[in-house]
């Protein structure tokens, strides 16, 4: 490679204040501030939760639409990805919190439905691999909501079907997944997620993230109880691999559609390193001198399959220096350089004040962007 600078800006949203093709823009014009003539690419990234179909549509994947169910029934127009036969379909364009009312929880009755909606809308525009991101969903109903969708039956003791959510699972008789579209069977279904909980128990979906949805311990223990009877059914229904599937890696992942996933085929796979091949991040990479990555906040989770963590060890596999940009910073130096970062960059250096770094994230970033410039450019 020539001596010419070259930076990559590879960063998630700042959650609540930029979204990734933002967070790219406002480092961009930071840097050119002092660099003006630097060579920047910008590949806004995202771990399978939301954000995923925008970083996608960012990459040069086309948008497409499609009115489905949200989680409390009422419709909605979702969005997923799309590029010759490979779409990027994200769960919580159609099941995520950001799809309740403000202020509404439906921990009970959440129903995945209109994400099996987006992924028959996604065969039907002929895709043939679905990378599936899941994520943020207000949802705790094990993908029984998103298996109906696609031609299964979850019925009562009377052969009616059980009322959507994952506390109506508590009622279910008998599952038959014979309708299901054939067309699953021929597709290769990647399941992306940053999170690898199994299906129930401790470290289930109910208990570890069903009181971000809004639910009681009560709730908890109702819906923990009820994807364990769930899983028993669909034992019966799908024979003993339904059981691994339930205490497999990801199969907790928003709100147990892992599990879901993993019964219709799908292969886990941790989102950001799914995303980083989707978009191109290999190719991207090989012509940088510099990667920026970030996200809103660097802090123990981000270790754990978030998407800098991701970007840090592809970068540093391939030798080339990471920075991270952020709203708040709760990491060492020392934990920074173990995931590859070489120095963070929170917006809270430059403005202490939280509440005006979300209010103000855009131009406190760009000022933020100048010292990285200062530091590494100029």
């Amino acid at each position: 490679m020539d001596g010419t600078r070259r930076v990559l800006v590879a960063a998630d949203k700042f959650k609540g204040s930029l979204t990734a093709v933002q967070v790219a823009e406002r480092v961009t014009a930071g840097l050119r501030r002092v660099v003006p003539e630097l060579e920047v690419a910008a590949l806004p990234v995202a771990d399978g939760g939301d954000g995923t179909v925008a970083a996608a549509v960012a990459a040069g994947f086309e948008r497409r639409v499609a009115r489905v169910a949200g989680p409390l029934g009422r419709e909605v127009t979702a969005a997923f990805a799309l590029c010759g036969d490979t779409a990027v379909v994200e769960m919580a364009e159609a099941s995520g919190l950001q799809r309740l009312p403000a202020g509404v929880f439906a921990p009970l009755t959440a129903s995945t439905y209109g994400s099996g909606e987006l992924l028959r809308a996604a065969l039907d525009a002929g895709a043939r691999t679905i990378v599936f991101g899941v994520g943020g969903s207000a949802t705790t109903d094990g993908g029984a909501g998103m298996l109906s969708a696609l031609g299964a039956r979850f019925l009562d003791g009377d052969g009616e079907p059980v009322t959507p959510g994952g506390g109506g699972l508590a009622e279910l008789a008998r599952a038959d997944l014979s309708g299901l579209d054939p067309r699953l069977a021929e597709v290769e279904l990647v399941l992306a997620s940053d999170v690898d909980n199994p299906l129930t128990g401790p470290k289930g979906a109910s208990a570890v993230y069903g009181p971000q949805k809004g639910a009681s311990p009560d709730d908890v223990v109702t819906l923990d109880a009820a994807l364990a009877h769930y899983a028993k059914v669909l034992e019966a229904a799908a024979g003993p691999r339904a059981a691994g599937f339930a205490a497999a890696p990801g199969a907790g992942a928003a709100g147990g559609i892992g599990y879901g996933a993993l019964l219709l085929g799908a292969r886990f796979r941790p989102g950001i390193e799914v995303m980083l091949d989707v978009l191109g991040f290999a190719a991207a990479l090989e012509r940088a001198t510099l990667v920026i990555t970030g996200e809103g906040s660097l802090d123990a989770q981000t270790l754990h399959g978030k998407a800098p963590a991701g970007v840090a060890a592809a970068a540093r596999a391939a030798g080339k220096e990471v920075v991270a940009v952020c709203g708040r910073l709760a990491l060492s130096p020392q934990a920074l350089d173990a995931a590859g970062i070489r120095r963070a960059y929170p917006l809270t250096a430059v403005e202490p004040d939280v509440a005006r770094c979300i209010a103000d994230a855009g131009p406190i970033l760009e000022r933020v962007a100048t010292r990285i410039a200062h530091d590494f450019l100029a």
